[in-house]
C-alpha cells in the first residue's frame, strides 16, 4: 500500500495541472448532473417486518382508500367562537378548497360534531385523506395545502397544518451551522499552521470533496429513498473528516519539508505515510457506516450509504486534489521565517514529547483515572430509552408545533398520536364482531377516546382510531401500544377468526425503535469484529486492535451518557435551544456508533502508524510511543478543535435529531482526542511493553499482506531491532 500511494502522490505532484482540471470537471459535472437528474430526498420510514408495517399493507390491500397520508387542519379563535357565523362560512370555504385539491380523497366536517370541536368552544379540526404516501406525495402537495388557508385566515381565523404530512415534510434548517464550522476551522488552521496558504488548503479540499460527495448522494436519490436529514448529517461528516484527513496529509509533508525534503520526494512520502492512514481510518469509517445495513430498516440503511459515500470522496480529495495543490504551493505551506531554514519543526512538540513521557511511565495512573473518568460519563447511558421526537419539540415558528400545541390544548395531549386499529374480519365477516374491540379499547385506561368503526366498501375491513391519554413521545403510549398487541387486543378477538393490528406514525416509530433496540448489539458486534480484523492487517498485531476496539467503546459510552443526560434528562437543554426533554431518536445510538467507531479510528490509527515507524526504527517501546504521541498530538489536538467546532454549529439547528448529533460527536471526538487518545493509549501501550506488536506466525500467514513500509524507509545497513524482527513471533 505504501509503496502504491508512493508513486500516486509522485504522480498527482508532477502532473498536477491535470489532476485539478479533472477534479474541477468531475465536481462540476456531478453537481450539474444532480441537479438535472438528482432524485431529491424522500423520508420512507418504511420498517419491513414490523406490525406497523403490517397495518400498510393490509389497508392497502383491503383499504386503499385510507392507506395514504394524512394531515389535520386546525382552526382556532381566540376570542368568540368557533361556529359563529362569519368564523363558520370562512371555514367552510377553507375546507372546500382542501376537498378540491389534487390527492385529496375526503375531509372531515371540523364544524359538522362535537367531537371535532374542543370543549371550550375555540378550536376544531378537519382531518385530511391523501390517496397516497407522505413520500410519493412530496413538497408540492403541502404547498398547496397550506394554500388553502387564505379564506378563514382572512376572516380572523388561525389556520395551522398538522399531523403526518406537514410533519414529515417540515421544512429544516441548520441555522449558520456550516459557516460557524468553516470559520472556526480556519482560525485554529492559521493558528497551527502560522501560513494563509497551509491553513486555506484544507478547508478548500473539505469543500470540493463535501460538494462532490454529496452531488453524488444526490443522484443515488434518483434509484433509492434518501432521508431529508442525510445532507445535513453529510455535511456534517464530511466537513470534520474532509478538513481532517486534509490536515493530517499537510502537518506531515510540512514536517518533512523543514527538514530538507524536496517538495516532490516529501509529497510521495506524504502520500506512504499519512496518506496511507488517512486511507485506513477512512476504510474503517465507511466499513463502520455500511454497517447501518444490519438495522434491516432501508432509512436507516440509506443514511449509511449517505455518509459513507462522502467520507470515500473525502479520503479520495486527501490523496489526489491535496497532494496537486501542495505540488502548486511548494515551500509556501510553511511560515515565512522557515522557509529557507533547514532548521526542524520538532522543538514545536517538546510539550507533548513531556506529557506522553510523564504518562509512560506513570502508566498505572494514568490509566487507571481516565477510565474513571470515561466510567462515570457513561453512566447516563443506563437510563437510555429510544423514541422518537414529536412535533411538541419543533420551534414554535413552524406551523405544524403549533398546531400540535392548539390540538394538546383543545382536545388532550394524546391527540396527536392517534393509533389506527386495522381489522381484518375475515372471509366471513360480521361487523358485529368489532363491537368487543372498540369495548376493550375504550376500557383501557391509556386510552382517552375511541372513534367509531368504518368499513371498507367490501365489508371485510374495519378501521378503527384510538386517542392516548399521553404524548406520543411517552413512555406511557409505547406501553399502551404493547399492551394492546399483547393482551387488550388478543382477548378482544379471540375464537372470532379476526385479526386486529395497531399501526399508525406513533406506532410506526415504536417498532422502528424496537428493531433497532434488538439489532443494536449485534450491529455493534459486527462492527467491532470488522474494524478489529482490519486494524489486525494493517498493524500485524492482535493486542493494538483489541485495545483500539476496547477504548473506542469507552468514549462512545461516555458521548451516550453525555446525550442522555442533555436530552433526555433535560440537563442545560435549554442552552442549546430545546424547548423539554426528548427521548432519544431510535436511529441516533446506531448512526453515532457507527460514525464514532470509524472517527475515532482517525487518530488511533494516525497515532498508531508513527508510534510503529518509530518502533520499527529501532526505538524502545517506550520511547517509540513518546516520540510517536509527541509528533503527531499537536495534529489531532488542532483536528479535533475542528472537529468539535463543527459538530457544535449543527447544534444551531432547529431539527432535535440533528442537535443530537452534533451534541453526541462533539463530545465523543473531544473524549477521544483527549481522554483516550493523550492518556490511555500511551498509557496501555508502555503497560503491555514489545507485546503490543505481537501476532503468532501461523495467523501471520493467513492474513492477507500489506505493503505498509516504503522499500527505501529504512537505510540498507540499518538492520531491524531485534524487538521489532520479533514481533511476529
Amino acid at each position: 500500500m505504501s509503496n502504491s500511494l508512493s508513486r500516486l502522490g509522485r504522480w498527482v505532484a508532477v502532473h498536477r495541472r491535470l489532476v485539478v482540471v479533472v477534479w474541477l470537471v468531475v465536481a462540476i459535472g456531478l453537481v450539474a448532473a444532480n441537479r438535472g437528474v438528482g432524485g431529491g430526498t424522500v423520508d420512507d420510514f418504511e420498517v419491513p417486518g414490523v406490525e406497523s408495517q403490517a397495518t400498510i399493507d393490509l389497508l392497502e390491500e383491503q383499504f386503499p382508500e385510507r392507506s395514504g397520508a394524512t394531515a389535520m387542519l386546525v382552526f382556532h379563535v381566540p376570542d368568540g367562537g368557533i361556529t359563529e357565523p362569519g368564523s363558520a362560512d370562512a371555514i367552510a370555504a377553507t375546507v372546500e378548497e382542501v376537498r378540491a385539491l389534487d390527492h385529496v380523497v375526503g375531509v372531515t366536517e371540523p364544524l359538522a360534531t362535537p367531537r371535532s370541536i374542543s370543549p371550550d368552544g375555540t378550536t376544531a379540526f378537519a382531518a385530511v385523506q391523501f390517496d397516497a404516501p407522505t413520500a410519493e406525495l412530496g413538497r408540492s402537495t403541502l404547498d398547496a395545502l397550506v394554500d388553502t388557508a387564505t379564506p378563514a385566515q382572512a376572516a380572523g381565523v388561525q389556520v395551522e397544518f398538522g399531523g403526518e404530512l406537514p410533519t414529515v415534510l417540515k421544512e429544516r434548517t441548520t441555522g449558520a451551522a456550516e459557516m460557524i464550522g468553516i470559520i472556526a476551522a480556519l482560525i485554529i488552521l492559521f493558528v497551527t499552521f502560522r501560513a494563509v496558504l497551509a491553513a486555506v488548503m484544507p478547508l478548500g479540499v473539505a469543500i470540493a470533496g463535501l460538494v462532490t460527495g454529496l452531488s453524488i448522494v444526490g443522484l443515488l436519490g434518483a434509484w433509492i429513498a434518501i432521508p431529508s436529514v442525510a445532507p445535513r448529517l453529510g455535511t456534517m461528516i464530511g466537513l470534520g473528516v474532509g478538513i481532517d484527513y486534509a490536515l493530517f496529509v499537510l502537518s506531515r509533508h510540512r514536517d518533512q519539508l523543514a527538514e530538507g525534503m524536496d517538495v516532490e520526494e516529501s509529497i510521495g512520502r506524504t502520500n506512504a505515510t499519512a496518506g496511507q492512514a488517512v486511507v485506513v481510518a477512512g476504510g474503517t469509517v465507511v466499513v463502520a457506516i455500511l454497517g447501518l445495513q444490519l438495522a434491516g430498516i432501508p432509512f436507516v440503511a440509506a443514511l449509511g450509504y449517505s455518509a459513507s459515500i462522502v467520507v470515500a470522496v473525502a479520503v479520495v480529495a486527501a490523496i489526489t486534489l491535496l497532494p496537486a495543490l501542495l505540488g502548486f504551493a511548494g515551500h509556501r505551506v510553511l511560515p515565512r521565517a522557515n522557509r529557507n531554514a533547514s532548521a526542524v519543526e520538532g522543538a514545536g512538540h517538546s510539550g507533548w514529547v513531556r506529557w506522553a513521557h510523564w504518562v509512560a511511565y506513570h502508566p498505572w495512573r494514568s490509566a487507571i483515572g481516565a477510565t474513571a473518568v470515561l466510567l462515570a460519563l457513561s453512566v447516563p447511558m443506563l437510563d437510555m430509552r429510544l423514541g422518537q421526537a414529536d412535533a411538541g419539540t419543533d420551534p414554535t415558528s413552524t406551523t405544524h408545533r403549533r398546531a400540535y400545541d392548539l390540538l394538546a390544548a383543545g382536545f388532550g395531549e394524546g391527540f396527536n398520536g392517534p393509533l389506527l386499529i386495522a381489522v381484518d374480519l375475515g372471509d366471513d365477516p360480521d361487523p358485529a364482531t368489532l363491537d368487543p374491540i372498540v369495548a376493550a379499547l375504550a376500557a383501557d385506561p391509556g386510552v382517552r377516546a375511541v372513534s367509531p368503526p368504518e368499513l371498507n366498501a367490501a365489508g371485510d375491513t374495519g378501521l378503527i382510531t384510538a386517542i392516548p391519554t399521553s404524548k406520543p413521545q411517552d413512555q406511557a403510549t409505547n406501553d399502551l401500544v404493547h399492551r394492546l398487541r399483547d393482551s387488550t387486543l388478543p382477548t378482544a378477538t379471540s375464537d372470532t377468526g379476526v385479526t386486529a393490528l395497531v399501526g399508525g406514525p406513533t406506532a410506526g416509530f415504536i417498532d422502528q425503535s424496537d428493531k433497532i433496540a434488538d439489532r443494536l448489539l449485534w450491529f455493534i458486534a459486527a462492527v467491532v469484529s470488522l474494524s478489529f480484523l482490519l486494524l489486525m492487517i494493517v498493524f500485524r498485531s492482535i493486542l493494538v486492535p483489541l485495545k483500539a476496539a476496547l477504548l473506542n467503546l469507552l468514549s462512545i459510552g461516555a458521548a451516550y451518557g453525555v446525550v442522555v443526560a442533555v436530552f433526555q434528562w433535560g440537563w442545560g437543554r435549554s442552552l442549546i435551544g430545546l424547548d423539554e426533554a426528548v427521548p432519544i431518536a431510535s436511529f441516533v445510538p446506531m448512526m453515532m456508533f457507527a460514525i464514532l467507531f470509524g472517527l475515532s479510528m482517525d487518530y488511533e490509527v494516525f497515532i498508531l502508524s508513527r508510534i510503529r515507524e518509530e518502533y520499527h526504527r529501532g526505538h524502545s517501546n517506550i520511547d517509540s510511543v513518546v516520540e510517536g504521541l509527541g509528533a503527531t498530538a499537536k495534529v489531532i489536538t488542532a483536528a479535533a478543535l475542528i472537529m468539535i467546532s463543527v459538530f457544535l454549529g449543527f447544534v444551531a439547528s432547529d431539527d432535535p435529531v440533528v442537535k443530537m448529533m452534533g451534541v453526541g460527536l462533539a463530545t465523543a471526538v473531544a473524549v477521544d482526542a483527549t481522554i483516550v487518545r493523550m492518556v490511555l493509549v500511551p498509557s496501555t501501550m508502555a503497560l503491555v511493553g514489545d507485546a503490543n506488536w505481537w501476532l503468532p506466525r501461523w495467523l501471520d500467514r493467513i492474513l492477507p499482506h500489506l505493503d505498509l513500509d516504503l522499500d527505501d524507509d529504512a537505510p540498507p545497513d540499518v538492520a531491524l531491532p531485534a524487538h521489532a524482527e520479533g514481533a511476529t513471533a
